[in-house]
């Protein structure tokens, strides 16, 4: 540890954090039982709630960094223990008290990129709409249909970029009135409040709703579920209700009301990966299906743990920014579920899970034996009047 306050301060920090939910824990171990980090290590939720519980926790060890809010857990606690926020309790007091293990330390970079430049990848506010460039599209203005709220890696992140430019030609060939904040936007802040700083989570939400009211923003409709997650249920805190809709949603609702129409056959056999937080902490779990079956050609097939049993891809509650070890990944567990099916394609709605299974192809050397795509490639080459080779969509 380092900078740490008189050891009993925390211990007297950590009891008071725990509340009732960590009281309410009977050592059922049903939370160990579903946690996918015990795939890949040993891991014990129960020993972390327990040890809170008496005051007993080392808040610089590793395990509390461990858990990815996937959301597994506390759909089986029988006692409403609320691990994840238990878990957020606890990185409150690292970070209050400076406490960093090795694998959370790139946080305090995070930080830093998040509150000078309002994005974790530590590139420049100025260049967020860049992305945007050569294809039309106009800054937010009141009147227009819907905000596109792309976020921080489809806004900078090579590959990402693709996915925010695919939904961008969806929305333009469908009619939709539409815009982007470009450098007003920042990040909404989901990741760095789950990694326990509250303050700038606070002050990420503040500057994002000020942009949203100031120009007049009533829906908006975003790309990542952890934005979807928290524009939805935490944004509401301040006081603010803005209608929010993923991409997967719209699409269903563009092919279901006619505005997009789908004009070429797509013969590929693919499989659905459901993200965590657009799946189990929202239940969304029918539409992105539904738009990928009206697809001609596309042929789904679900992997062993689908819709509420999904598997996590490993990058929820902050984990994003932390490097996990080769024999520890999620990911690759999931890579290989999706290649076991016999798909050509995994498809996602997430740009967490794209990243993290991208690297996992690559480091399992399966380049050549699936591909990872986001519902809007899929649905931009089922619209597109050109034929679009792999590369160009890879």
């Amino acid at each position: 540890m380092e900078n740490v306050a008189d050891y009993k301060e925390i211990i007297e920090a950590i009891k008071e954090e725990g509340g009732d939910a960590f009281k309410r824990c009977y050592q059922c171990g049903l939370c160990d039982t579903v946690c996918p980090w015990n795939r890949v290590t040993q891991f014990s939720m129960r020993k972390i709630v327990r040890e809170a519980t008496f005051g007993m926790s080392d808040i610089g060890t590793e395990d509390i960094w461990r858990c990815t809010s996937c959301g597994k857990c506390p759909q089986r606690c029988p006692r409403d223990v609320q691990q994840i926020q238990s878990v957020i309790s606890l990185r409150r007091l690292a970070a209050q008290y400076r406490v960093y293990p090795p694998s959370a330390r790139p946080i305090r970079t995070i930080r830093a990129s998040l509150s000078s430049e309002g994005n974790p990848l530590n590139e420049s506010r100025e260049s967020r709409g860049d992305w945007a460039k050569d294809l039309g599209v106009k800054p937010f203005e009141e009147g227009m249909e819907i905000l596109y709220f792309p976020g921080c890696y489809p806004s900078y992140d090579p590959r990402l970029k693709k996915v925010a430019q695919a939904t961008v030609e969806i929305l333009q060939k469908a009619g939709v009135s539409f815009g982007i904040l470009g450098a007003e936007e920042n990040c909404c802040g989901e990741s760095i409040r789950k990694t326990g700083d509250e303050d700038l989570f606070k002050t990420l939400a503040t500057a994002n709703i000020k942009a949203f009211i100031d120009h007049g923003v009533k829906r908006i409709l975003v790309s990542s579920p952890h934005c979807y997650h928290t524009f939805k249920n935490e944004y509401p805190e301040f006081m603010v209700h803005f209608e929010i809709v993923h991409i997967s949603q719209y699409l269903f609702e563009l092919l279901n009301e006619g505005r997009l129409k789908i004009n070429k056959e797509i013969a590929k056999k693919i499989t659905y990966h459901d993200p965590c937080y657009l799946g189990r902490h929202n239940g969304i779990y029918d539409e992105p299906r539904e738009v990928l079956k009206k697809v001609p050609g596309l042929e789904l097939v679900e992997m062993i743990e689908s819709r509420e049993e999904s598997l996590c891809c490993g990058g929820g509650g902050g984990r994003i920014w932390m490097e996990t070890p080769k024999n520890e990944r999620f990911s690759d567990l999931r890579v290989k579920q999706a290649a076991d099916t016999g798909a050509e394609e995994l498809v996602t709605a997430c740009p967490y899970c794209i990243t993290n299974f991208e690297d996992s192809r690559l480091t399992m050397e399966y380049e050549k034996v699936i591909k990872i795509k986001d519902i809007t490639e899929i649905i931009r080459d089922a619209i597109s009047e050109t034929e679009e080779t792999d590369e160009e969509s890879a």
